[in-house]
Protein backbone atom coordinates (compact mmCIF):
# COMPACT_ATOMS: atom_id res chain seq x y z
CA UNK A 1 0.00 0.00 0.00
CA UNK A 2 1.30 3.47 -0.94
CA UNK A 3 1.59 5.84 2.01
CA UNK A 4 1.03 9.38 0.78
CA UNK A 5 3.00 12.25 2.33
CA UNK A 6 1.06 14.70 4.54
CA UNK A 7 -0.47 17.79 2.95
CA UNK A 8 0.68 21.15 4.34
CA UNK A 9 -0.49 24.69 3.65
CA UNK A 10 1.46 27.83 2.80
CA UNK A 11 -0.05 31.31 3.02
CA UNK A 12 0.48 33.22 -0.22
CA UNK A 13 -0.40 36.76 -1.28
CA UNK A 14 -3.93 37.85 -0.51
CA UNK A 15 -4.26 35.27 2.30
CA UNK A 16 -4.63 32.44 -0.23
CA UNK A 17 -3.82 29.02 1.27
CA UNK A 18 -1.73 26.83 -1.05
CA UNK A 19 -1.70 23.07 -0.46
CA UNK A 20 1.65 21.35 -0.87
CA UNK A 21 3.45 18.11 -0.12
CA UNK A 22 7.10 17.17 0.38
CA UNK A 23 8.44 13.76 -0.58
CA UNK A 24 11.47 11.95 -1.94
CA UNK A 25 15.14 11.72 -1.20
CA UNK A 26 18.40 12.90 -2.69
CA UNK A 27 20.60 15.95 -2.67
CA UNK A 28 18.47 18.03 -5.04
CA UNK A 29 15.58 20.24 -3.87
CA UNK A 30 12.99 20.32 -6.65
CA UNK A 31 9.78 22.35 -6.92
CA UNK A 32 7.31 20.61 -9.23
CA UNK A 33 4.86 22.95 -10.98
CA UNK A 34 2.08 21.00 -12.63
CA UNK A 35 0.35 21.76 -15.90
CA UNK A 36 -3.33 22.26 -16.73
CA UNK A 37 -4.93 21.02 -13.49
CA UNK A 38 -3.63 19.09 -10.50
CA UNK A 39 -4.33 17.59 -7.09
CA UNK A 40 -1.37 16.60 -4.91
CA UNK A 41 -3.33 14.00 -2.97
CA UNK A 42 -4.71 12.37 -6.13
CA UNK A 43 -1.13 11.83 -7.33
CA UNK A 44 -0.80 9.04 -4.74
CA UNK A 45 -4.22 7.51 -5.34
CA UNK A 46 -4.35 7.06 -9.11
CA UNK A 47 -2.50 3.99 -10.48
CA UNK A 48 -1.36 5.91 -13.57
CA UNK A 49 0.38 8.68 -11.57
CA UNK A 50 2.00 6.68 -8.75
CA UNK A 51 4.99 5.42 -10.83
CA UNK A 52 5.72 9.01 -11.87
CA UNK A 53 5.84 10.50 -8.35
CA UNK A 54 7.79 7.52 -6.98
CA UNK A 55 10.44 7.87 -9.68
CA UNK A 56 10.60 11.66 -9.28
CA UNK A 57 11.15 11.24 -5.55
CA UNK A 58 13.88 8.65 -6.10
CA UNK A 59 16.49 11.30 -6.97
CA UNK A 60 15.17 14.57 -5.50
CA UNK A 61 13.47 16.09 -2.46
CA UNK A 62 10.28 17.23 -4.15
CA UNK A 63 7.85 20.00 -3.22
CA UNK A 64 4.61 19.61 -5.20
CA UNK A 65 1.72 22.03 -4.79
CA UNK A 66 -1.76 22.76 -6.09
CA UNK A 67 -2.00 26.11 -7.82
CA UNK A 68 -4.67 28.42 -6.45
CA UNK A 69 -8.04 27.46 -7.85
CA UNK A 70 -7.09 23.79 -8.06
CA UNK A 71 -6.97 20.64 -5.99
CA UNK A 72 -6.68 21.15 -2.24
CA UNK A 73 -5.73 24.85 -2.46
CA UNK A 74 -8.12 27.76 -1.99
CA UNK A 75 -10.28 28.47 -5.01
CA UNK A 76 -10.74 32.18 -5.63
CA UNK A 77 -13.21 33.19 -8.37
CA UNK A 78 -10.55 33.95 -11.00
CA UNK A 79 -7.76 31.70 -12.34
CA UNK A 80 -4.22 32.58 -11.22
CA UNK A 81 -2.08 34.97 -13.23
CA UNK A 82 1.59 34.19 -13.85
CA UNK A 83 2.53 36.67 -11.14
CA UNK A 84 0.24 34.97 -8.64
CA UNK A 85 1.67 31.55 -9.48
CA UNK A 86 5.15 33.03 -8.89
CA UNK A 87 3.94 34.21 -5.47
CA UNK A 88 2.68 30.70 -4.73
CA UNK A 89 6.00 29.12 -5.72
CA UNK A 90 7.82 31.47 -3.39
CA UNK A 91 5.29 30.82 -0.60
CA UNK A 92 5.66 27.03 -0.66
CA UNK A 93 9.47 27.29 -0.82
CA UNK A 94 9.46 29.57 2.22
CA UNK A 95 7.04 27.33 4.11
CA UNK A 96 9.11 24.24 3.28
CA UNK A 97 12.32 25.97 4.40
CA UNK A 98 13.91 25.83 0.95
CA UNK A 99 16.12 28.75 0.00
CA UNK A 100 17.13 27.56 -3.48
CA UNK A 101 15.73 24.78 -5.67
CA UNK A 102 15.46 23.43 -9.17
CA UNK A 103 12.15 24.27 -10.86
CA UNK A 104 10.34 21.65 -12.94
CA UNK A 105 7.56 23.24 -15.00
CA UNK A 106 5.11 21.09 -16.93
CA UNK A 107 3.05 22.45 -19.84
CA UNK A 108 1.12 25.46 -18.47
CA UNK A 109 3.45 25.47 -15.46
CA UNK A 110 6.42 26.18 -17.74
CA UNK A 111 5.84 29.91 -18.37
CA UNK A 112 5.46 30.59 -14.63
CA UNK A 113 8.71 28.74 -13.90
CA UNK A 114 10.50 30.62 -16.69
CA UNK A 115 9.29 33.94 -15.28
CA UNK A 116 10.30 32.96 -11.74
CA UNK A 117 13.78 31.87 -12.88
CA UNK A 118 14.32 35.17 -14.70
CA UNK A 119 13.00 37.24 -11.78
CA UNK A 120 14.53 35.32 -8.85
CA UNK A 121 17.75 33.64 -10.08
CA UNK A 122 19.05 33.68 -6.51
CA UNK A 123 16.37 31.15 -5.58
CA UNK A 124 16.66 28.87 -8.65
CA UNK A 125 19.53 26.41 -9.05
CA UNK A 126 18.33 25.11 -12.42
CA UNK A 127 15.27 25.06 -14.64
CA UNK A 128 13.60 22.07 -16.32
CA UNK A 129 10.68 22.56 -18.72
CA UNK A 130 8.58 19.84 -20.35
CA UNK A 131 5.95 20.07 -23.08
CA UNK A 132 5.56 23.80 -22.74
CA UNK A 133 5.43 27.04 -24.74
CA UNK A 134 6.23 30.75 -24.36
CA UNK A 135 2.88 31.80 -25.82
CA UNK A 136 -0.23 29.89 -26.89
CA UNK A 137 -2.08 31.99 -29.47
CA UNK A 138 -0.66 33.20 -32.76
CA UNK A 139 0.73 36.69 -33.25
CA UNK A 140 2.24 38.56 -36.19
CA UNK A 141 5.69 37.65 -34.88
CA UNK A 142 4.69 34.23 -33.53
CA UNK A 143 3.04 32.14 -36.26
CA UNK A 144 3.45 28.80 -34.46
CA UNK A 145 0.63 29.37 -31.95
CA UNK A 146 -3.03 28.33 -32.20
CA UNK A 147 -5.78 30.64 -33.37
CA UNK A 148 -7.96 32.23 -30.65
CA UNK A 149 -11.09 30.56 -32.03
CA UNK A 150 -9.44 27.14 -31.65
CA UNK A 151 -8.68 27.88 -28.01
CA UNK A 152 -12.29 28.98 -27.50
CA UNK A 153 -13.60 25.76 -29.05
CA UNK A 154 -11.43 23.78 -26.64
CA UNK A 155 -12.81 25.79 -23.71
CA UNK A 156 -16.34 24.98 -24.88
CA UNK A 157 -15.49 21.27 -25.01
CA UNK A 158 -14.33 21.51 -21.39
CA UNK A 159 -17.55 23.27 -20.37
CA UNK A 160 -19.61 20.62 -22.12
CA UNK A 161 -17.70 17.39 -21.35
CA UNK A 162 -16.07 17.95 -17.94
CA UNK A 163 -16.58 14.93 -15.72
CA UNK A 164 -15.40 12.48 -18.33
CA UNK A 165 -11.97 11.82 -19.92
CA UNK A 166 -11.92 15.22 -21.65
CA UNK A 167 -9.66 15.47 -24.72
CA UNK A 168 -7.67 12.37 -23.79
CA UNK A 169 -7.04 11.69 -27.49
CA UNK A 170 -5.10 14.98 -27.52
CA UNK A 171 -3.45 14.64 -24.11
CA UNK A 172 -2.37 11.00 -24.48
CA UNK A 173 -3.37 9.30 -27.75
CA UNK A 174 -1.42 6.12 -26.99
CA UNK A 175 -3.70 5.29 -24.03
CA UNK A 176 -6.87 7.10 -25.11
CA UNK A 177 -8.75 3.81 -25.61
CA UNK A 178 -7.57 2.19 -22.38
CA UNK A 179 -10.64 2.02 -20.06
CA UNK A 180 -8.49 2.06 -16.91
CA UNK A 181 -6.60 5.16 -18.01
CA UNK A 182 -9.78 6.91 -19.17
CA UNK A 183 -11.41 6.42 -15.77
CA UNK A 184 -8.29 7.59 -13.93
CA UNK A 185 -7.92 10.69 -16.13
CA UNK A 186 -11.57 11.68 -15.66
CA UNK A 187 -11.25 11.31 -11.87
CA UNK A 188 -8.04 13.33 -11.79
CA UNK A 189 -9.60 16.19 -13.77
CA UNK A 190 -12.66 16.30 -11.51
CA UNK A 191 -10.47 16.43 -8.40
CA UNK A 192 -8.25 19.09 -9.93
CA UNK A 193 -10.81 21.71 -10.91
CA UNK A 194 -14.43 22.54 -11.60
CA UNK A 195 -15.51 22.83 -15.24
CA UNK A 196 -15.84 26.61 -14.92
CA UNK A 197 -12.39 26.88 -13.31
CA UNK A 198 -10.78 24.80 -16.06
CA UNK A 199 -12.42 26.64 -18.95
CA UNK A 200 -11.68 30.04 -17.35
CA UNK A 201 -8.02 29.04 -17.03
CA UNK A 202 -7.94 28.02 -20.67
CA UNK A 203 -9.46 31.34 -21.77
CA UNK A 204 -6.91 33.24 -19.69
CA UNK A 205 -4.16 31.58 -21.75
CA UNK A 206 -4.94 34.01 -24.58
CA UNK A 207 -2.88 36.67 -22.80
CA UNK A 208 -0.02 34.38 -21.77
CA UNK A 209 3.32 35.47 -23.25
CA UNK A 210 6.78 35.14 -21.65
CA UNK A 211 8.89 35.50 -24.80
CA UNK A 212 10.52 38.73 -23.65
CA UNK A 213 11.86 37.21 -20.41
CA UNK A 214 13.55 34.17 -21.97
CA UNK A 215 16.90 35.89 -22.76
CA UNK A 216 17.11 37.01 -19.12
CA UNK A 217 17.18 33.43 -17.78
CA UNK A 218 20.71 32.72 -16.59
CA UNK A 219 20.35 29.42 -14.71
CA UNK A 220 21.19 26.05 -16.33
CA UNK A 221 18.14 25.01 -18.33
CA UNK A 222 16.89 21.73 -19.78
CA UNK A 223 13.94 21.72 -22.19
CA UNK A 224 12.17 18.47 -23.07
CA UNK A 225 9.42 17.83 -25.60
CA UNK A 226 7.96 14.89 -27.48
CA UNK A 227 8.12 15.42 -31.22
CA UNK A 228 4.54 14.44 -32.02
CA UNK A 229 2.87 16.10 -29.01
CA UNK A 230 -0.68 16.76 -30.22
CA UNK A 231 -1.63 19.25 -27.51
CA UNK A 232 1.48 21.44 -27.31
CA UNK A 233 3.36 21.56 -30.64
CA UNK A 234 7.09 21.01 -30.30
CA UNK A 235 7.83 24.31 -32.06
CA UNK A 236 7.02 26.12 -28.80
CA UNK A 237 9.82 24.38 -26.92
CA UNK A 238 12.19 24.89 -29.83
CA UNK A 239 11.48 28.61 -29.61
CA UNK A 240 12.23 28.60 -25.88
CA UNK A 241 15.47 26.67 -26.40
CA UNK A 242 16.62 29.16 -29.03
CA UNK A 243 16.04 32.15 -26.75
CA UNK A 244 17.36 30.95 -23.35
CA UNK A 245 21.16 31.35 -23.38
CA UNK A 246 22.92 27.99 -23.14
CA UNK A 247 19.71 25.96 -22.83
CA UNK A 248 19.86 22.25 -23.60
CA UNK A 249 16.99 20.96 -25.75
CA UNK A 250 16.14 17.25 -25.91
CA UNK A 251 13.46 16.17 -28.35
CA UNK A 252 11.99 12.76 -27.61
CA UNK A 253 9.86 10.43 -29.73
CA UNK A 254 6.15 10.08 -29.03
CA UNK A 255 2.78 11.82 -29.30
CA UNK A 256 1.68 11.90 -25.66
CA UNK A 257 1.59 15.22 -23.84
CA UNK A 258 0.97 13.65 -20.42
CA UNK A 259 4.25 12.89 -18.71
CA UNK A 260 2.73 10.07 -16.63
CA UNK A 261 2.64 8.03 -19.85
CA UNK A 262 6.12 6.43 -20.07
CA UNK A 263 7.50 8.75 -17.36
CA UNK A 264 10.97 7.17 -17.38
CA UNK A 265 11.54 8.53 -20.89
CA UNK A 266 11.32 12.04 -19.43
CA UNK A 267 12.69 11.47 -15.95
CA UNK A 268 15.84 9.73 -17.22
CA UNK A 269 16.76 13.04 -18.84
CA UNK A 270 15.75 15.09 -15.78
CA UNK A 271 17.71 12.90 -13.38
CA UNK A 272 20.85 13.03 -15.49
CA UNK A 273 20.59 16.81 -15.89
CA UNK A 274 20.13 17.44 -12.17
CA UNK A 275 22.40 14.75 -10.69
CA UNK A 276 24.88 13.96 -13.45
CA UNK A 277 23.79 10.34 -13.71
CA UNK A 278 20.82 8.22 -14.63
CA UNK A 279 19.71 4.93 -13.11
CA UNK A 280 17.64 3.43 -15.88
CA UNK A 281 17.64 -0.35 -15.87
CA UNK A 282 19.73 -1.92 -18.62
CA UNK A 283 18.72 -5.18 -20.29
CA UNK A 284 20.94 -7.47 -22.34
CA UNK A 285 19.39 -5.99 -25.47
CA UNK A 286 18.61 -2.30 -25.95
CA UNK A 287 17.56 0.02 -28.74
CA UNK A 288 20.45 2.28 -29.74
CA UNK A 289 21.75 4.39 -32.60
CA UNK A 290 25.05 2.93 -33.77
CA UNK A 291 27.73 5.24 -35.20
CA UNK A 292 30.74 4.04 -37.16
CA UNK A 293 33.45 6.42 -38.36
CA UNK A 294 36.51 5.80 -40.47
CA UNK A 295 39.48 7.91 -41.59
CA UNK A 296 39.42 8.16 -45.38
CA UNK A 297 42.65 7.01 -47.04
CA UNK A 298 44.22 5.95 -43.75
CA UNK A 299 46.61 3.41 -45.31
CA UNK A 300 48.11 5.92 -47.72
CA UNK A 301 48.27 8.59 -45.02
CA UNK A 302 50.09 6.26 -42.61
CA UNK A 303 52.63 5.36 -45.25
CA UNK A 304 53.22 9.04 -46.01
CA UNK A 305 53.63 10.15 -42.37
CA UNK A 306 55.52 7.20 -40.94
CA UNK A 307 54.65 5.18 -37.87
CA UNK A 308 55.44 7.75 -35.17
CA UNK A 309 53.67 10.73 -36.73
CA UNK A 310 50.74 8.57 -37.80
CA UNK A 311 50.30 7.26 -34.23
CA UNK A 312 50.38 10.81 -32.86
CA UNK A 313 47.70 11.82 -35.37
CA UNK A 314 45.52 8.82 -34.53
CA UNK A 315 45.83 9.57 -30.80
CA UNK A 316 44.65 13.14 -31.38
CA UNK A 317 41.81 11.77 -33.53
CA UNK A 318 40.77 9.31 -30.78
CA UNK A 319 40.76 12.05 -28.12
CA UNK A 320 38.67 14.33 -30.31
CA UNK A 321 36.19 11.55 -31.13
CA UNK A 322 35.76 10.62 -27.47
CA UNK A 323 35.12 14.27 -26.63
CA UNK A 324 32.46 14.68 -29.33
CA UNK A 325 30.73 11.40 -28.47
CA UNK A 326 30.53 12.24 -24.78
CA UNK A 327 29.53 15.85 -25.47
CA UNK A 328 26.49 14.52 -27.34
CA UNK A 329 25.71 12.07 -24.53
CA UNK A 330 26.87 9.02 -26.41
CA UNK A 331 29.04 6.08 -25.35
CA UNK A 332 32.34 5.29 -27.06
CA UNK A 333 32.35 1.51 -27.39
CA UNK A 334 35.85 1.14 -28.88
CA UNK A 335 38.41 2.60 -31.23
CA UNK A 336 39.07 0.70 -34.46
CA UNK A 337 42.59 1.77 -35.39
CA UNK A 338 41.42 4.42 -37.85
CA UNK A 339 37.85 4.93 -36.64
CA UNK A 340 35.43 4.45 -33.75
CA UNK A 341 32.25 2.62 -32.81
CA UNK A 342 29.84 4.51 -30.55
CA UNK A 343 26.21 4.31 -29.47
CA UNK A 344 23.63 6.97 -28.63
CA UNK A 345 20.17 6.90 -27.07
CA UNK A 346 18.93 9.46 -29.58
CA UNK A 347 19.52 9.42 -33.38
CA UNK A 348 19.52 13.23 -33.72
CA UNK A 349 22.33 13.52 -31.16
CA UNK A 350 24.26 10.80 -32.99
CA UNK A 351 23.96 12.69 -36.28
CA UNK A 352 25.12 15.94 -34.70
CA UNK A 353 28.05 14.17 -33.05
CA UNK A 354 29.10 12.77 -36.43
CA UNK A 355 28.78 16.18 -38.08
CA UNK A 356 30.79 18.05 -35.47
CA UNK A 357 33.43 15.31 -35.38
CA UNK A 358 33.81 15.49 -39.17
CA UNK A 359 34.32 19.26 -38.99
CA UNK A 360 36.73 19.06 -36.06
CA UNK A 361 38.93 16.33 -37.54
CA UNK A 362 39.21 18.31 -40.76
CA UNK A 363 41.37 20.74 -38.77
CA UNK A 364 43.75 17.82 -38.19
CA UNK A 365 44.00 17.27 -41.93
CA UNK A 366 41.75 14.20 -41.70
CA UNK A 367 38.62 13.41 -43.67
CA UNK A 368 36.06 11.20 -41.92
CA UNK A 369 33.25 9.14 -43.28
CA UNK A 370 30.42 8.10 -40.95
CA UNK A 371 27.44 5.76 -40.99
CA UNK A 372 24.50 5.44 -38.60
CA UNK A 373 21.70 2.98 -38.01
CA UNK A 374 19.15 2.60 -35.19
CA UNK A 375 18.18 -0.86 -34.03
CA UNK A 376 18.37 -3.37 -31.21
CA UNK A 377 21.89 -4.20 -30.07
CA UNK A 378 23.14 -6.97 -27.81
CA UNK A 379 25.21 -5.87 -24.82
CA UNK A 380 28.34 -7.98 -24.29
CA UNK A 381 30.15 -6.45 -21.36
CA UNK A 382 31.71 -3.25 -22.71
CA UNK A 383 31.08 -4.31 -26.30
CA UNK A 384 27.97 -4.61 -28.48
CA UNK A 385 26.86 -6.98 -31.22
CA UNK A 386 23.90 -7.74 -33.44
CA UNK A 387 22.44 -6.97 -36.86
CA UNK A 388 22.14 -3.25 -36.09
CA UNK A 389 25.91 -3.09 -35.62
CA UNK A 390 26.48 -4.82 -38.97
CA UNK A 391 24.11 -2.46 -40.75
CA UNK A 392 25.81 0.60 -39.24
CA UNK A 393 29.21 -0.65 -40.44
CA UNK A 394 27.92 -1.33 -43.96
CA UNK A 395 26.28 2.12 -44.22
CA UNK A 396 29.54 3.77 -43.11
CA UNK A 397 31.45 1.90 -45.81
CA UNK A 398 29.28 3.56 -48.48
CA UNK A 399 30.11 7.11 -47.31
CA UNK A 400 32.49 9.41 -49.10
CA UNK A 401 35.02 11.81 -47.58
CA UNK A 402 33.34 14.11 -45.08
CA UNK A 403 29.97 12.43 -45.62
CA UNK A 404 27.53 11.25 -42.94
CA UNK A 405 25.20 8.52 -44.22
CA UNK A 406 22.20 7.13 -42.36
CA UNK A 407 19.76 4.29 -42.90
CA UNK A 408 16.11 5.04 -43.61
CA UNK A 409 15.34 4.02 -40.02
CA UNK A 410 17.43 6.89 -38.68
CA UNK A 411 15.93 9.35 -41.16
CA UNK A 412 12.39 8.44 -40.13
CA UNK A 413 13.17 8.75 -36.41
CA UNK A 414 14.43 12.34 -36.62
CA UNK A 415 11.43 13.79 -38.43
CA UNK A 416 10.82 17.26 -37.01
CA UNK A 417 14.37 17.73 -35.76
CA UNK A 418 15.34 20.18 -38.51
CA UNK A 419 17.93 17.77 -39.95
CA UNK A 420 17.66 17.44 -43.73
CA UNK A 421 18.79 14.64 -46.03
CA UNK A 422 19.69 13.88 -49.61
CA UNK A 423 18.76 10.48 -51.01
CA UNK A 424 21.62 8.16 -51.95
CA UNK A 425 19.54 5.32 -53.41
CA UNK A 426 18.97 1.68 -52.47
CA UNK A 427 21.87 -0.64 -51.67
CA UNK A 428 22.48 -4.29 -50.96
CA UNK A 429 24.44 -4.36 -47.69
CA UNK A 430 26.83 -7.28 -47.39
CA UNK A 431 25.47 -9.91 -45.01
CA UNK A 432 22.17 -8.01 -44.51
CA UNK A 433 18.94 -9.25 -46.13
CA UNK A 434 17.01 -7.02 -48.53
CA UNK A 435 17.63 -3.65 -50.13
CA UNK A 436 18.38 -0.68 -47.87
CA UNK A 437 17.68 2.96 -48.74
CA UNK A 438 20.48 5.26 -47.64
CA UNK A 439 20.50 9.04 -47.07
CA UNK A 440 23.23 11.64 -46.69
CA UNK A 441 22.90 14.29 -44.02
CA UNK A 442 22.69 17.62 -45.82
Amino acid sequence: MIIAPPTHYARSSGDIQIAYQMFGQGDIDLVYVTGFVGNVEALWEEPVTIPFVERLGSFARVVAFDKRGQGMSDRPPDPPTLEQTMDDIRAVMDSAGIERAALFGISEGGPACALFAATHPDRVSSLVLYGTYPRIVVADDYPIGVRPEELERFAQVIDREWGGPVALHAFAPSVADDPRFRDSWARFLRRGSSPHGASSLLRMYRALDVRDVLPAISVPTLILHRTGDRLAPVEGSRYIAEHIPGARFVELPGEDHLMVVEPDQILDEVEEFLTGQRHAEVDDRVLATVLFTDIVGSTERAAHLGDRRWRELVNRHDELMQHEVERHRGRLIKTLGDGVLATFDGPARAIRAAQTAARATRDLGIDLRAGLHTGEVELRGDDIAGMAVNIGARVAALAGAGEVLVSSTVKDLVVGSGITFAERGEHQLKGVPGEWRVYAVA
